[in-house]
């Protein structure tokens, strides 16, 4: 069962957008990492050069999150990406005690619940990686091109709220970024304001 002590921060932005933000830079390589999933399998980003890799952080009691997988909405895309050859890896950076750390059991059983089709769910209660890649939010997504380096950074769309009604008229970034680039072509909006809940990183 989902907490129901949800995020008391609704449609926080990130102060900034871009490489200062994010530790991380469009046309750069993006760095290496290596992670367990739910599963208990290991998972390091390298091992996926040659492929398209879609990063997207997660917290399951997020209600921006929610508004994405309570519509469908991001298994839609999972589904639509991961059958072109595209790993999805959703990334929970929830520290020990915070909003959105479970036992990767009961990870799974909202995985299962939510009939998502992620590649895995990786789990990084240290922050490591979320603040390497420096993840502000929930979701916040990047986007790898099979050389390893880093064509789109961001936000999932460009309608900040809770509002399942706004997803039909947002424009996804994350659809266009994938399927521009996936084209051969230069992503317009390579880097976009992230919005969503705090990561829940350790106090």
């Amino acid at each position: 069962m989902i907490k129901r002590n949800v995020c008391l921060v609704f449609g926080i932005l990130a102060l900034s957008a871009g490489a200062a933000l994010a530790g991380v830079e469009v046309g750069k390589p993006a760095p290496d990492f290596s992670l367990p999933d739910t599963n208990g399998q290991t998972h390091q980003l390298s091992q996926y050069k040659g492929k398209w890799v879609v990063l997207e952080w997660y917290q399951p009691d997020c209600p921006f999150v929610r508004k994405h997988y309570g519509s469908g909405h991001m298994q839609a895309l999972q589904k639509e990406y991961t059958a072109k050859g595209v790993v999805w890896l959703s990334i929970d950076s929830s520290a020990p005690g915070q909003e959105g750390n479970y036992p990767a059991d009961q990870l799974n059983k909202i995985a299962s619940s939510q009939g998502v089709a992620r590649t895995a769910l990786l789990l990084d209660p240290e922050g490591k990686v979320g603040h390497e890649y420096g993840a502000k939010t929930t979701p916040d997504m990047y986007i790898i091109n099979p050389e390893g380096n880093l064509v789109y950074e961001g936000a999932i769309d460009n309608k900040p709220s809770t509002a399942l009604a706004d997803i039909r008229t947002a424009t996804n970034y994350v659809k266009v970024a994938l399927d521009t680039s996936m084209s051969g072509k230069s992503v317009s909006q390579a880097v976009t304001r992230p919005y969503g809940c705090t990561v829940k990183y350790a106090q």
